[in-house]
């Protein structure tokens, strides 16, 4: 008789405990709790007979036998998740997978997905909206928008669009007394972001600030631009998700001072989905809605720069969100 084979839910914690080096962490990416991760752990063990995982430090590392146990496991794990995925497209060949944080598929994505789908009805999107970057070897995903620096291992990573840091404000800021100088914003509530610090655009602004501590903190930055444009106080924006927030006069930008981004969005796909035509059909949409969109600003920032020409005072020029108006080098 053979040897029983362990349970999935046994493997799966152990392939994320050997991918984490954290029990805490593989919890937080199984959805699971630390105690289930660690009972699952060493369930496996007293199946195998072996000792895989051992504490080190805050974390743990793998024993050798664990090592070599963790480089089948994970191996094994990619080809079943490939089997599934074929099987998945032959079932259903139309469908398009599509992994993207969720700040960028609200205020980017889905605004302007209609027009995807009109154009390809032949194509249905599964658009799954996750802050945790997808790993092509364990999910079905077929493709996904990444911000970072595209240096992401065993994917193709293809640039897609740059960003730029600047403030904006509600036009009904302060009873309609929106900051005329980048000084004045001493005396407004700067809203914040887990991950945005203010501080590289005061640095590009001329300000000799600190970071702020104070005044409301958002886990997203479009949770962030929705209390601006409420009123609450000037954010952080950056330019991929405005919207068309400042072309409608919805938000403002009160300086001309922008600072890059370190980090730019990235369309990012396995080698399994290199060649699929729904794919190619995503990717050109990609594209075309950029370059469309960096030729509406161009057009809306002269049509801005004629009206400041002609004497209408009150007006100032709206952000460029491709081709910012004074660009600071990183």
């Amino acid at each position: 008789m053979g040897m029983r084979l362990p349970p999935m839910q046994a493997l799966r914690a152990f392939e994320a405990a050997a991918r984490e080096r954290s029990l805490t962490r593989a919890a937080e990416s199984l959805s699971v709790t630390h105690g289930a991760i660690s009972h699952q752990i060493k369930s496996l063990e007293s199946d195998l007979g072996v000792r895989l995982v051992e504490r080190h430090g805050r974390g743990i590392r793998l024993t050798d036998d664990g090592e070599r146990f963790a480089s089948r496991v994970r191996a094994a794990f990619a080809e079943l998740t490939t089997a599934v995925h074929e099987v998945a497209t032959r079932a259903n060949p139309r469908l398009l997978r599509v992994s993207v944080v969720p700040s960028f598929a609200a205020r980017w994505l889905l605004p302007r997905i209609r027009d995807f789908l009109v154009t390809h009805p032949d194509v249905d999107l599964d658009v799954r909206s996750n802050m945790a970057n997808v790993d092509f070897q364990r999910d079905d995903s077929d493709v996904a928008i990444r911000y970072g620096h595209g240096d992401w291992p065993g994917v193709a990573a293809e640039h897609l669009l740059d960003d730029w840091f600047f403030p904006v404000c509600s036009p009904k800021i302060a009873n309609g007394r929106i900051p005329s100088r980048p000084e004045d914003l001493a005396r407004y509530t700067l809203l914040r972001s887990d991950d945005e610090p203010w501080k590289p655009w005061f640095d590009a602004a001329g300000l000799d600030w600190p970071e702020p501590v104070r005044g409301p903190i958002f886990s997203d930055l479009s949770h962030g631009l929705q209390a601006a444009i409420e009123g609450h106080g000037v954010a952080l924006a950056r330019s991929s998700l405005l919207a068309h927030d400042v072309r409608n006069g919805i938000l403002v930008q009160p300086f001309d001072v922008v600072a890059p981004s370190p980090r730019k969005f990235w369309l990012v796909y396995p080698p399994r989905s290199a060649k699929t035509a729904k794919l190619a059909l995503f990717r050109q949409w990609l594209h075309d809605e950029i370059e469309g969109e960096r030729r509406a600003d161009a057009e809306h920032a002269a049509r801005e720069t004629r009206r400041g020409a002609a004497g209408k005072a009150g007006r100032r020029p709206a952000p460029r969100t491709s081709s910012p108006t004074r660009r600071i080098k990183p």
